[in-house]
């Protein structure tokens, strides 16, 4: 892959997830102090959670959108632009809108043009390369660099809980939009006729038939409903937590954004030591860490504060690499591993519609509802809120322990 190739398409990815990051974790701190209802009250917590299952929705008809138009009719640079284009043009018209309904179908309306941009940018990066697996882990670092990048600057100009968040994100997907038209020609590959059935992973669906395929499949929609609880609510949990340390103190000055971001750093680290780890530690093991992570995450995030507990809190945000990457991306490598070549991509379209659409939706819902069961006079009885989660995942770890016996992948 030339040099100039490699820039472009690094480029791309920190602009993708320049885009995402902006506003994705901020939501839930903006939405409650300036969406108000007819009868003028504030967002509530469940219609927070609801605009969170947007992206989820997103996320369940975008395989549909990818495979049945973009790979088949058009360039996927022509598509990314054209929805980055109508993205920027709806993140504009959100920093216009001041109720929460109205405020939830534009959130769907963007999510339907930004899920789809996530596989298409994966699609072209590997498209231009002669050894995706080798070449792409050095262009998607970029992803995970730009959502640093991006948080530490919401949190250094303090503006987490401000309309900036879609503003920020509404000028970012613009200048993807117009780049994107720069990017590799990546023409359409599929010219035989393709379906539903093809598109949901059918003939993956012989993996369901392997025990403990089916067990880590069941194992990973119930972990992505903590994920979701996790990127509704930490960022508000995190702001309350210092504001009844420090009442007094400026909300601005709490740089919650930046000691998040410690969560990504720690991801870029985790992904570094994984594949030793899991030569190491086969499969089983590797998932069993991350689910144990899971659980601590939300004690300490329960059991924690901004005074002489806030070293959990901190340790809570670092676990976020132990959480994502020894179970969704190892869970990545042993569906490949499981799958083989012949279904190796229906497989991972089918993990990605069970969390990403299924579990995440139901998480982001059921989020927003234990949210505001536990919102009494005003104040949120957070670590209620964080057991539901820990409860969840522990019920996950369980599960999986139990009655995940691979041995064929052990230490693949």
């Amino acid at each position: 892959m030339k040099l100039t190739t490699r820039i472009q398409l690094s480029a791309m990815m920190f602009m993708q997830f320049f885009v995402w990051g902006a506003w994705y974790g901020q939501m839930s701190k903006y939405m409650p102090l300036h969406l108000v209802n007819a009868d003028h009250t504030y967002a509530t917590d469940k219609q927070v959670g609801s605009a969170y299952a947007t992206f989820s929705i997103a996320m369940i008809v975008a395989p549909f959108f990818v495979g049945m138009l973009a790979d088949r009719f058009f360039q996927a640079q022509k598509v990314l632009a054209v929805l980055n284009l109508l993205g920027a043009a709806l993140l504009f018209g959100i920093t216009k809108v001041s109720n929460p309904d109205i405020f939830y179908w534009a959130m769907l309306l963007y999510c339907l043009t930004f899920a789809p941009t996530i596989a298409l940018t994966n699609s072209i990066a590997m498209r231009q390369m002669q050894n995706p697996e080798k070449e792409f882990p050095a262009v998607r670092v970029f992803a995970t660099i730009a959502w640093i990048v991006v948080v530490n600057i919401v949190g250094l100009l303090g503006v987490g809980d401000s309309v900036m968040i879609f503003q920020i994100s509404a000028v970012a997907a613009a200048f993807l939009g117009l780049s994107a038209f720069l990017l590799p020609a990546t023409p359409p590959v599929s010219t035989g006729k393709i379906g539903f059935a093809q598109i949901i992973g059918k003939d993956a669906f012989v993996l369901f038939k392997d025990r403990s395929f089916l067990i880590f499949f069941i194992s990973s929609l119930l972990i992505s409903i903590p994920l979701s609880f996790y990127y509704a609510w930490a960022n508000p949990f995190l702001t309350d937590s210092y504001k009844a340390a420090f009442p007094n103190g400026d909300p601005s000055s709490f740089k919650i954004e930046n000691k998040m971001s410690l969560g990504q750093v720690s991801e870029v680290l985790f992904m570094l030591l994984l594949p030793f780890m899991y030569k190491r530690f086969g499969i089983k093991n590797i998932l069993i860490f991350g689910l144990t992570a899971w659980i601590l995450r939300f004690l300490f995030f329960g059991y924690g504060n901004a005074l002489s507990g806030e070293w959990m809190l901190y340790a809570a945000i670092l676990l976020h690499g132990i959480c994502y990457d020894f179970f969704f991306v190892s869970g990545m490598i042993y569906t490949a591993a499981k799958a083989g070549e012949k279904i190796k991509v229906q497989a991972q379209g089918l993990i990605s519609l069970a969390t990403y659409g299924l579990g995440m939706f139901i998480g982001s819902e059921l989020s927003g509802v234990v949210k505001q069961i536990y919102r009494k006079d005003g104040i949120t009885q957070w670590l209620n809120v964080w057991l539901v989660p820990a409860g969840i995942a522990a019920l996950s770890l369980v599960f999986l322990v139990l009655f995940f016996k691979d041995k064929k992948t052990a230490n693949a």
